[in-house]
């Protein structure tokens, strides 16, 4: 009779309180997909750089005599110099163990062709132009100023290049989109928490009459608190289903279909990470439908 009772009050609640209801369904929904958008392209990120960071190398560029960098005198770069410039790299102890190759000339006229095989510019570059180099693997590639500090005045030293110069701004800017999504996910979850909040007050205070009948018989807080409470899990639930499912058709559709066969040199999320996003999306979701219930609904239940 009591789980009777509770489902018809609970079937009762959602019909008062239907366009309500929806309105909760369509907050949580929206606002658990760009939360769930944003842990995933929080873990883009971090996969990015996982990916990147640990193949950065720095590339140290000899000089020639057509080469302009300070190191430079207009001269060819001598094999003292060369043997200065690979003692300080590898005494370095930013140094990965055996992280230290050198490029000749011969070596990166071939790689050139490799690159620009089908370009007529091949035909107008000789070896001669080649410069040598020496790459270099670092232990940690978050540390690399001090790599860079120590050879790019050396003399012989051209240019010193590393790819992070180019791929910070890059994920600067998607740390950027990702913070930009976190708050606005944050500022739709207190909506949709307010949301629930004032539909579990306007629910409460249309029965307060109930309640109050119910307190003085004998019924126990969580008895008439759980209709409020199954009604706020019901439309929480199936705002996050909904979320839960318009992230994984967007990681299918955009990610899965599109992004890894168009950019197949990055790795990309899966369904792993999409199945830990939802998780989380659910439990918050749970948590913004149970946490106002309870402090909502406490105020009726003194009579």
């Amino acid at each position: 009779m009591r789980l009777n009772y509770i489902l018809s009050d609970l079937g009762i609640g959602l019909k008062r309180n239907l366009s309500m209801t929806i309105a909760v369904v369509v907050t949580i929904w929206v606002s658990l997909s760009l939360f769930g958008s944003a842990l995933l392209a929080r873990e883009q990120v971090e996969l990015m750089k996982g990916n990147w960071y640990d193949k950065i190398q720095i590339s140290i560029f000899l000089c020639t005599k057509d080469s302009g960098g300070r190191g430079c005198s207009g001269a060819e770069v001598t094999t003292e110099q060369k043997n200065r410039i690979k003692q300080v790299i590898e005494s370095s102890p930013d140094t990965a163990p055996e992280g230290v190759f050198g490029e000749t000339k011969k070596e990166a006229f071939e790689q050139f062709k490799k690159l620009y095989k089908d370009s007529p510019i091949v035909s107008t570059v000789t070896e001669d132009q080649m410069q040598e180099s020496f790459r270099v693997k670092l232990k940690d590639p978050q540390r690399y100023q001090n790599l860079v500090s120590a050879v790019a005045g050396l003399p012989g030293v051209d240019t010193v290049q590393d790819l992070r110069q180019y791929l910070d701004p890059l994920f600067k800017a998607l740390n950027g989109l990702q913070v930009g999504a976190l708050v606005a996910a944050g500022l739709l979850l207190v909506a949709a928490l307010m949301q629930i909040s004032n539909t579990i007050r306007l629910a409460a205070y249309a029965r307060r009459r109930e309640i109050g009948i119910m307190r003085l018989v004998g019924a126990s807080n969580f008895y008439i608190q759980l209709p409020f409470l199954l009604e706020a899990v019901l439309a929480a639930l199936i705002g996050a289903v909904l979320a839960c499912g318009t992230l994984w058709v967007g990681v299918y559709f955009v990610v899965m279909q599109r992004a890894q066969e168009t950019f197949r040199v990055w790795q990309w999320v899966g369904a792993a990470e999409t199945f830990q996003a939802t998780l989380i999306m659910v439990v918050v979701g749970l948590v913004l439908a149970v946490v106002p219930t309870f402090l909502t609904t406490r105020k009726y239940l003194k009579v």
